[in-house]
């Protein structure tokens, strides 16, 4: 048994999920000096293969901590600018990416799930799959998980990187918010470049068409493409029962009116490349993240929906922070630092997004004054140094927890 004194620094971990928080996690928690072992319930290659999915400047800042930035660099499509349209092909606005930042980086998410579940087992973090998480027993001098294949692993304390659903969560609080729809379906993928689609220069375009929302990113090879269907209500059985030919078939209807490359590129999406559709959700407050021994990151505490862009970013940034807070804390203190230092940047992120979902799935009168009026709020608004807050967030791994 572990004879752990409450009062001391953890020396083991056990971290649940190998997504993008976990691998991050057992990496900056090897770099604090504590032994991590990441349980993942799904064995490699069977897992979503994902959309296009961004990585921050932030995200990069935080991931480089760990060594783990040029992993993900290397095979993805810089971005550094983002070009926003309406429906006519107007071009309402630009975000740029500051000069003197890591450039935003676009990632299958699947892949981006692999590359950094790789880099952590090539430094030495024990990652085991094939392991459902189902249960946790907190001793107070130890946690004990508990998986469904009737094993069980002990270490000082435990993680929860198990996203939105989290099972860890509801440990924690059974009383726990459900995550919240934001009245959009997402769907998506990554192909080979069809023909006519030209590079896209390191832009990201999206659209906000007149029926639903398109975004693309295209480094001549590989195209990257997302789009975002108004849905008041769904069934996720429905979701699930859809077929592909009709999804595509939706899909070019309600973008058949809109200047973009949402029907070319549609044109040339095969079953094999197609992410099927799922809710967007998020978790705008999650009130405890942590209880004795456990505690929550990434879309476990925080989810923003897609929207954001910051989803993966929020993830390692606040991997490394739990990680230098447990480095220099005792335990209950170290959770406390933790989420002081994390809370109010996350949520503000994630309703920072939930604005940008409303006009997503705005209708024909909003679209309207939408579109009008956000050229102004983009000059204004969107410029590197107002969007500081977000994008040149740094984590001071050298700085002490208090």
């Amino acid at each position: 048994m572990n004879d752990m004194e409450p009062t001391a620094r953890a020396r083991t971990a056990i971290v649940i999920g190998g997504g993008v928080a976990g691998p991050v996690a057992a990496l900056a928690l090897r770099k604090a000096g504590i032994e991590a072992t990441v349980f993942e319930a799904y064995r490699p290659g069977t897992g979503s293969r994902g959309g296009p999915l961004g990585l921050a400047p932030n995200g990069l800042n935080a991931l480089r901590t760990v060594g783990a930035d040029r992993a993900l660099t290397d095979e993805g499509i810089p971005t550094p600018r983002m070009v926003i349209h309406s429906g006519s092909g107007k071009v309402l606005g630009t975000v740029e990416s500051a000069p003197d930042l890591p450039v935003n980086t676009t990632i299958p998410r699947g892949r981006m799930a692999e590359l950094l579940q790789g880099h952590a087992a090539a430094s030495g973090v024990p990652i085991v799959y094939g392991k459902r998480f189902v249960d946790a027993v907190d001793t107070g001098r130890s946690v004990i998980a508990q998986f469904d294949d009737h094993t069980t692993h002990e270490a000082d304390l435990l993680i929860g990187c198990d996203g939105i659903r989290s099972t860890v969560r509801g440990i924690i609080d059974p009383a726990a918010p459900r995550p919240r729809y934001t009245g959009l379906i997402g769907l998506g993928g990554f192909a080979d470049t069809p023909l006519g689609v030209s590079d896209t220069g390191g832009a990201f375009h999206m659209v906000f068409g007149r029926k639903a929302f398109f975004g693309h990113v295209s480094d001549g090879e590989r195209t990257g493409w997302f789009a975002n269907l108004p849905f008041k209500t769904f069934d996720r059985e429905t979701l699930a029962g859809t077929s592909f030919e009709t999804w595509i078939a939706l899909m070019r209807d309600l973008f058949a009116d809109d200047r973009s490359a949402a029907l070319q590129i549609l044109d040339h999406v095969t079953p094999e490349s197609f992410i099927p559709a799922s809710p967007l959700e998020d978790l705008p407050h999650v009130p405890v993240w942590s209880k004795g021994r456990i505690a929550l990151i990434g879309d476990a505490a925080h989810a923003t929906s897609p929207s954001s862009g910051q989803g993966a970013s929020m993830a390692i940034e606040s991997a490394v922070e739990l990680a230098r807070c447990l480095r220099d804390l005792p335990v209950p203190q170290a959770f406390k630092a933790y989420e002081h230092a994390r809370r109010d940047r996350v949520e503000r992120v994630i309703a920072t997004a939930a604005r940008t979902n409303q006009s997503k799935a705005a209708g024909p009168v909003a679209a309207r004054f939408r579109d009008a009026l956000m050229p102004f709020f983009m000059e204004r608004f969107t410029t590197p140094e107002k969007m500081a807050w977000q994008y040149a967030h740094t984590i001071d791994w050298n700085a002490p927890a208090v």
